[in-house]
């Protein structure tokens, strides 16, 4: 590894009021409780850092055995505490912190389980390239996962120095990014670099994520002001990146800002902790919806729609709403499949107990 960290004080790595009241609830345990954050996972092992520098460590078996499931494992950004007594290498983690935010997508493939990626960020930096791959869609699905995971978005479109016109591709996506910000940028130029730095405060934590080939690492470098991370060319057939960026990394920035780097994301499903809500990052059609005569309306041909009333005078894109309805379904799938997956756990576990009350009967 060749990270390197200020480690005169916690704080400087992300360590808060928030972190440090958790801590003074352990009791007396608190002494042996040495906080630490993390800044990498490679090959089953967190390398994390406080006080005494970067460490090795591994999770203590009694913390991956309480886990509900692998979202309360640690992640890049996670802090936990370390055995303070430990004498050499790999320290055992024997506490996880609550956390301030976390970007959570669910995990790829079938299983409905959720996948957290970073955790800890004050600031998710989405970036997309200004060139033909920019999908509008995906860009409003990114502001929405990190909205409900409790940190700010802020929407970069990046390789501007390859768009003839970037303003109609920025006004695009200026109808779908309710209030975060946004920035133009090339990574090969510097242009809007400084606007993305001005974002980085000492003490703070961003995230970059984005699709592979939209210039993250390049982002990276530019803030790092050093060749860190490694570049690669897009196809020129679809315009579409190589995973340059293979795990997620914690940086410190020149002026003390910490940043996160993540792989490029080829799927992102939403998750939620409350499927019945509405998706975040439609404060528009939210705000419409509470307008309309009845208050479940379902915004199809119920008299006195504010919706529909939008649709119709052009106020509200047809797209837009669409998407919100997607996203709603989605969730509503997403309710189901947790149910259902809770429904035959249950029936698992009744079907252990009954044969083990069958055994003990025989016995």
């Amino acid at each position: 590894m060749h990270l390197e960290y200020d480690v005169s004080s916690i704080s400087h790595l992300g360590w808060t009021p928030f972190f440090e009241s958790q801590h003074s609830q352990l009791g007396e345990r608190r002494e042996n409780v040495t906080p630490a954050r993390v800044v990498l996972s490679t090959r089953g092992f967190l390398h994390v850092v406080g006080s005494q520098g970067v460490k090795r460590a591994v999770l203590a078996g009694r913390l991956r055995h309480e886990a509900v499931d692998e979202s309360e494992l640690p992640v890049v950004g996670d802090w936990v505490g370390v055995r303070s007594d430990a004498g050499s290498e790999p320290l055992p983690v024997v506490h996880v912190f609550s956390r301030t935010s976390a970007l959570i997508r669910k995990e790829a493939g079938r299983r409905t389980q959720p996948q957290v990626l970073v955790a800890n960020v004050n600031t998710v930096l989405i970036v997309s390239a200004l060139t033909a791959e920019l999908n509008v869609r995906r860009i409003e699905r990114f502001v929405s996962t990190v909205l409900e995971g409790g940190a700010t978005p802020v929407i970069v479109l990046n390789k501007a120095d390859l768009c003839t016109d970037p303003e109609p591709l920025f006004h695009a996506v200026r109808k779908v990014a309710g209030s975060a910000q946004m920035i133009i940028s090339s990574a090969a130029t510097g242009e809007g670099i400084d606007s993305v730095r001005a974002l980085a405060r000492r003490g703070e934590t961003l995230a970059l994520v984005g699709a592979s080939g939209v210039g993250k690492s390049a982002i990276t470098n530019c803030l790092l002001e050093s060749e860190r991370q490694r570049e690669s060319a897009v196809r020129a057939s679809d315009e579409r990146g190589r995973h340059t960026t293979t795990h997620r990394e914690l940086f410190v920035l020149p002026g003390g800002a910490l940043l996160i780097d993540t792989p490029g994301l080829r799927e992102l499903s939403l998750w939620t902790e409350d499927p019945s809500a509405s998706p975040r990052g439609f404060d528009d059609v939210d705000a419409l919806a509470q307008r309309c005569k009845f208050h479940d309306c379902t915004h199809e041909n119920e008299p006195g729609c504010a919706v529909q009333r939008a649709l119709s005078s052009g106020r509200l894109a047809e797209d837009r709403f669409q998407s919100w309805r997607k996203l709603q379904a989605e969730q509503r799938w997403l309710e189901a499949r947790r149910d259902g997956d809770a429904a035959r756990q249950k029936k698992q576990r009744e079907r252990m107990l009954c044969k083990l009350q069958r055994q003990m009967k025989k016995g």
